[in-house]
């Protein structure tokens, strides 16, 4: 690797890590005046439509205009930090369908909101498709109807199909790869409602009974009391006291099967963990205990190091491979908005001593265009790997994916990816800082085709096994996925 694509890294860490000033005694109700915030949205389009690589990749120039004049009109008087990012930002930043491009709520909401008890929506919901289960109740002492697994068939009148559909509509995706928001939305059903339905003191819920027959109740807005906030403060303490080797485990962790059959490694990121360690000494282990399967989970794998997801793909793969056919941006300088974006200057730097216009008018980073890999020969996996991927696998995950689909003994198991199977942007992705507000929006500054790359139709990189969301593995709390995988290494 020369020493000019060394010093890119170098230069895009010290990026990420820089600081920003602070505002102190934060106040959530206050309201932002009409033209502070028409200003601040003048001023994220100018700086999307002149450095964004692919603002017109999946909605035309003409649609995406049209789109920035609707939300611009919706300005209609002043609003407050969180109104203005999740109803005029948010659904903005969703036309783009860039999964790396998101609104995020200023530093001073964050510090503000860490540690605090909210009131809200009382149900986690497990969504998929059109479906909607019960997976945990806040209101738990009070309710008897909503138990884990209860089919949730509309709120407050709203049909479930219909009140997922629009809650999509408030989340960024690479392309049409939608399978990532839903797994956000089961995360933490509650907080994505009172974002963007806000909050009622009752709520009317339709589900199916027991006979499957469809009723409706009411039930009211949880409300955090005394108990539940000692309890968060006793989670938080414990968090800190978490030691350091554990705390890799969340990270990655290798187990070898009581059967000596196969082993699993779960990967849960390309940016921590120590990885290159961690490799190293995993395939030397299952080389020495002739270990002919391997399960690798990377469903929640959200990316990170392009050169780590490399690395582990050089383990595994089979044959040669590039991590881009084209890897370009638009713009060789953040100018005139630098002061806007975090790290401005220095990615400034990066950019005039990386990137080298061509012929397409575009400023590519040829390195990794013409880089070529070889698989590795110390310690290379050749036995069977089974790869689980889910909607969280995104970003430098999915350019993993694509790099060994296909390749003779790898199989691809479970969901469609989160991140983009023809491309993706990123790199470097820095955040804008509105100045009036402070709210921050991510921009990817490169723009990246996958390595012999599919026709672009907006899908995540697509499993050779499907398994989706079983009902029975969520009323029963066990792993479906890995269950499929399991019976098919012991029938070998």
């Amino acid at each position: 690797m020369s020493k000019i694509f060394l010093s890119f890294f170098f230069i895009t860490g010290i990026v990420f890590c820089s600081c920003t000033a602070t505002q102190k005694n934060y106040n959530p109700a206050k309201k932002y005046g009409q033209q502070a915030l028409q200003k601040d949205f003048i001023l994220l389009q100018h700086i999307l439509e002149t450095k964004h690589p692919s603002l017109y990749w999946y909605t035309p120039k003409a649609e995406m205009d049209a789109y920035f004049s609707k939300y611009y009109s919706d300005i209609k008087d002043s609003m407050t930090e969180q109104n203005f990012a999740w109803h005029i930002l948010a659904p903005i930043i969703n036309k783009i369908r860039c999964g790396h491009t998101s609104v995020s709520l200023s530093k001073a909401y964050s510090r503000w909101v860490t540690g605090k008890a909210i009131p809200a929506f009382p149900l986690y919901m497990k969504i998929w498709n059109d479906t909607m289960a019960v997976t945990a109740n806040l209101n738990w002492k009070k309710d008897s109807i909503f138990k884990r697994g209860t089919l949730v068939t509309a709120v407050n009148g709203i049909p479930n199909h219909l009140l997922i559909k629009y809650m999509l509509d408030f989340l960024p995706a690479d392309g049409y790869a939608l399978n990532v928001n839903y797994v956000r939305l089961s995360a933490n059903f509650p907080y994505f409602h009172r974002n963007i339905f806000g909050l009622s003191k009752a709520y009317r819920i339709t589900y199916l009974d027991s006979t499957n027959n469809e009723q409706s109740t009411t039930i009211p807005l949880f409300i955090p009391g005394v108990d539940s906030l000692k309890k968060d403060s006793i989670i938080r303490k414990e968090n800190k006291q978490i030691p350091a080797e554990k705390k890799m485990l969340q990270y990655r962790s290798l187990t070898i099967d009581s059967s000596g059959k196969f082993a699993t490694i779960t990967l849960n990121t390309f940016s921590d963990g120590h990885l290159r360690k961690f490799f190293r000494r995993s395939f030397k282990q299952l080389r020495k205990q002739k270990i002919n399967n391997l399960v690798l989970d990377i469903r929640s794998n959200g990316g990170g190091r392009v050169g780590l997801s490399t690395l582990l793909t050089k383990y595994i793969s089979r044959k040669d491979f590039k991590v881009a056919d084209s890897l370009y941006t638009k713009s060789k300088s953040l100018r005139p908005y630098s002061k806007y974006i975090k790290g401005g200057v220095l990615n400034n730097i990066a950019l005039f001593f990386n990137c080298k216009k061509q012929a397409d008018g575009n400023y590519h980073l040829g390195y990794l265009e013409r880089k070529l890999y070889h698989p590795k020969n110390k310690n290379h996996y050749g036995g069977d790997v089974y790869v689980i991927t889910s909607g969280p696998t995104f970003s430098a995950s999915a350019l993993f994916c694509n790099a060994i689909k296909g390749q003779p003994g790898i199989t691809l198991v479970g969901e469609e990816t989160g991140g983009g199977w023809y491309g993706n942007n990123g790199i470097m992705i820095p955040d804008i800082t509105l100045p009036h507000t402070h709210i921050r929006v991510r921009l990817p500054i490169f723009r990246l085709v996958q390595y012999n790359h599919v026709p672009t139709k907006g899908t995540g990189v697509i499993p050779d096994i499907f398994i989706g969301t079983s009902y029975d593995a969520l009323l029963h709390s066990y792993d479906k996925k890995m269950q499929v995988i399991k019976d098919i290494i012991y029938k070998k």
